[in-house]
């Protein structure tokens, strides 16, 4: 049986370094495995072993050195993300060794906290890494793109790109549950199976193979769209824009088809559709949302009862590993959630 270091000394604690900045798609060259020593926590303090840590796109665009809505990781220091992990020592009358608690020190086996910006999760009401997936961020995303951004009817006629993703193949499921028609992309056969067999998907494009995106959504929709979900951008956003309906809505959640590009995408090159179809296109980032999050929680835990949500998660095993976990969404290895299982 695993047991969990508590100690009032210092803790050896291995961690994930940004060594280089990507130059196109990331490489395992670009991160560095270290061992460094955390200091003894003081009053108020806590510390956590993590056991589960998320990777996701939106880490790729912190790998610039450049302006954005969150600050970029830094050369030689730990990388951050989401992570799930359990207190084991505490002076902090809030946080009791056993807790399990979420926070965004990812990348690293142990980090220590006074409780600023950490949650502590219930751990009998769904597994663990579920509040990295269809509880966490991913969850929130999907939910605050559709109910917040996008104004869900009931009735429409509704878009994915990467639908079988962490964030999409929750929206899809979102929107089947709002008795709205879903057409997904993909490009695996396991996946297009998951989207038609499991989240129960209209219709589904494989876009590797398809020469013409734009012609196979306008058969799939041959009365238009209401709403895209853009994940990946490009040739998507380009497709989509022809097909969108008069005063329909583009929630722009990630462009993935650009995070590697070392040139300015060809695509879209009709955006002046905007214009003549009244399309309300907007970006969000789920931070913003916050307090949305107790009626996200109500909503999908209701949704999760009545069978309506069901998800995938596509897990590596140990820390060493979690680079590669990384660089293979780019390779659309995962299939719902990627997740890192730290030993």
């Amino acid at each position: 049986m695993e047991s969990d270091m508590s100690t009032s000394t210092t803790t050896s604690n291995r961690e994930v370094h940004l060594h280089s900045r990507p130059d196109g798609k990331p490489s395992p060259s670009d991160f560095k495995l270290i061992t460094s020593e955390l200091s003894p926590i003081v009053e108020g303090e806590f510390l956590v072993k993590n056991k589960w840590m998320s990777v996701d796109p939106y880490m790729r665009g912190r790998m610039k050195d450049g302006e954005s809505y969150v600050e970029p990781f830094q050369i030689g220091k730990s990388l951050e993300g989401g992570c799930i992990g359990k207190v084991v020592e505490s002076q902090n009358s809030e946080f009791k060794e056993g807790d399990y608690v979420l926070g965004n020190l990812g990348w690293r086996e142990y980090w220590k906290s006074n409780g600023e910006g950490v949650a502590k999760i219930d751990a009998n009401l769904a597994p663990l890494q579920a509040f990295l997936g269809v509880l966490g961020m991913t969850g929130m995303t999907a939910w605050v793109g559709l109910k917040r951004v996008a104004e869900l009817q009931p009735g429409c006629t509704i878009f994915v790109s990467a639908a079988s993703g962490a964030v999409g193949s929750i929206v899809c499921q979102i929107a089947k549950a709002n008795n709205c028609q879903v057409i997904g992309s993909a490009g695996k056969p396991e996946k297009i199976e998951w989207l038609q067999d499991v989240a129960k998907v209209d219709a589904v494009i494989n876009y590797k193979e398809t020469n013409n995106l734009s012609d196979a959504l306008g058969k799939a929709a041959p009365d238009g769209i209401d709403v895209y979900f853009d994940n990946v951008g490009g040739d998507h956003l380009e497709a989509a824009l022809d097909h969108l309906n008069d005063f329909s809505c583009v929630v722009c959640c990630g462009m993935i088809s650009t995070y590697n590009a070392t040139e300015p995408s060809a695509a879209p090159r009709n955006l002046f559709k905007i214009i003549g179809k009244r399309i309300r296109m907007q970006g969000f980032i789920v931070r913003d949302h916050m307090h949305d999050r107790d009626d996200f929680l109500r909503e999908m835990t209701t949704l999760i009862r009545d069978d309506k949500i069901h998800w995938e998660e596509t897990v590596t095993d140990g820390l060493e590993n979690a680079a590669d976990a990384f660089i293979g969404l780019f390779d659309g290895d995962n299939l719902g959630k990627s997740l890192v299982r730290i030993k």
